[in-house]
């Protein structure tokens, strides 16, 4: 269902998160925005990471963000 798939790419970019960015500026406020299905504060906590790294976590998240409806 829609909530599930949220709530497992919002567990998956955590995981992704944690591992590979958790020494990044703003990793902190993006977690908290993730949670909170902020799109806006999660890009603007992530806009300063390496760019491979913020891609992947932004194609993981993705449905973390997506209206219950859409996923």
């Amino acid at each position: 269902g829609g909530e599930d798939a949220r709530r497992t790419a919002s567990a998956a970019a955590f995981t992704f998160m944690s591992t590979t960015a958790g020494h990044q500026p703003g990793f902190e406020e993006a977690l908290r925005a993730l949670f909170a299905s902020d799109r806006a504060r999660f890009d603007q906590e992530t806009q300063d990471w390496p760019a491979d790294v913020r891609a992947i976590v932004h194609e993981i998240a993705a449905p973390a963000f997506a209206s219950p409806a859409d996923v």
